[in-house]
């Protein structure tokens, strides 16, 4: 079979030269063009010899390719640079460096000499089954290594995290495209109300509290109990975040006579994740304010509460059984915030004030918190029954009566 022929789409050239039995190969790779002997008289066998060179060459010029790319650490590095610089006060610094840590710990020991166009949605899905079997290192109280499979909210968090790279590379000209990675085969969790306490659980945790105070075997431990007494009503009633209260100044804290209710509460000025905002209390944080201004003595630029005394919060909630609620939430000093909008939305407070209130949104309340208060339910509206007309008689009825 004299003449030409063509193989990979058309990619390869096979031909004879005068005097010559054997089929040659061509090919135009990376700007130049490629020949080379088959050694083989039979078309079909010179096809496979020239398929098989023509991969061997585009797989030698992926990796040189892999070579001279940027890989995942340079676009890591350029995003922590960038990051730290632009979101300079506008994000919390615990949050920043809880970005950072993912990235040092888990992202780029696995990505890392990965060229930015080696991750594919296929790599993606191997890093979450790498990470299920693997974590920083940490020990239990007896020393003990532990490993805890991550969280979905944890996965959730490292892939962000590793989108946010990929982000900056793009931005830079370094990838052409993002790809795909969102978690494939598994629908949308549940959504789940967050932990809080309810009316007669937090009536148990301030009486613990309270009681703490007077237990207390010294006077360092007795001040601790007083300010986690105080924390806890405080943050019941103003339904600050933990990062929140922490930044409070007792300057920021104003008593006035509020007019559309009629009582006596708090005015505070807010620094958080969402800016300055203002938070307007319930009348029952003005004495708790009070006594805190009485025991401390404070200048104006006093913390409130210079710490959240975590250790003993969970001491205290594990002695009352009221660390894990019945959906196997761990409770936390943020779970007062929740405490306080659901006793808000159980009083019948309206949604939207509580949400300007707390600086979130009503989307979030209405989530995470509204769907699971059975006082939002009106019995009335919904056990509605038609009532049934009365039935006429027809007019051959009442003739024979």
């Amino acid at each position: 079979m004299a003449g030409k022929h063509t193989t990979m789409g058309g990619n390869v050239n096979l031909y004879k030269r005068p005097g010559s039995d054997y089929w040659q190969c061509a090919t135009y790779l990376e700007g130049r063009n490629w020949r080379r002997s088959t050694k083989e008289s039979d078309i079909r066998k010179a096809k496979d010899f020239a398929e098989g060179w023509y991969l061997d060459l585009r797989l030698g010029a992926r990796r040189k390719e892999l070579r001279t790319e940027n890989t995942f650490a340079r676009a890591a590095a350029q995003f922590e640079k960038e990051y730290i610089i632009i979101t300079d006060g506008d994000r919390n610094e615990g949050y920043v460096d809880s970005i950072m840590r993912r990235l040092d710990n888990y992202l780029i020991p696995f990505f890392g000499e990965k060229g930015l166009s080696e991750i594919t949605p296929g790599l993606v899905q191997e890093y979450r089954i790498h990470r299920q079997g693997y974590s920083v290192p940490r020990h239990n109280k007896v020393g003990e290594h532990v490993h805890t499979p991550p969280s979905r909210s944890t996965m959730h968090k490292d892939i962000c995290a590793l989108r946010q790279v990929l982000k900056t590379a793009a931005r830079h000209g370094w990838l052409t495209h993002l790809p795909d990675v969102s978690l494939p085969y598994k629908s949308a969790g549940k959504i789940v109300r967050r932990a809080w306490f309810s009316p007669e659980e937090y009536k148990r945790l301030y009486t613990a509290t309270r009681n703490n105070i007077e237990t207390a075997y010294n006077l360092r431990h007795k001040k601790n109990a007083l300010q986690l007494h105080d924390l806890v009503l405080f943050m019941a009633n103003t339904g600050l975040r933990p990062d929140e209260i922490l930044r409070i100044e007792y300057r920021d804290i104003t008593i006035v006579d509020d007019l559309d209710s009629g009582e006596t509460i708090l005015e505070i000025e807010v620094r958080g994740k969402r800016g300055v905002g203002y938070c307007k209390s319930t009348a029952n944080a003005v004495h708790t304010f009070e006594r805190l201004v009485e025991r401390h003595k404070p200048q104006p630029t006093d913390k409130i509460f210079p710490s959240l005394h975590r250790a003993l919060f969970n001491r205290i909630l594990d002695e009352e059984n009221l660390k894990i609620d019945r959906e196997g939430q761990r409770r936390t000093a943020y779970s007062l915030r929740h405490t306080y909008i659901c006793l808000r939305l159980m009083e019948g407070a309206d949604i939207y004030q509580i949400a300007k209130n707390c600086r979130t949104s009503v989307e979030m309340i209405e989530k995470y918190y509204a769907s699971h208060i059975k006082t939002l339910i009106n019995a009335a509206k919904v056990n509605v029954r038609r009532h049934k007309p009365f039935a006429m008689k027809s007019p051959k009825s009442q003739k024979n009566t």
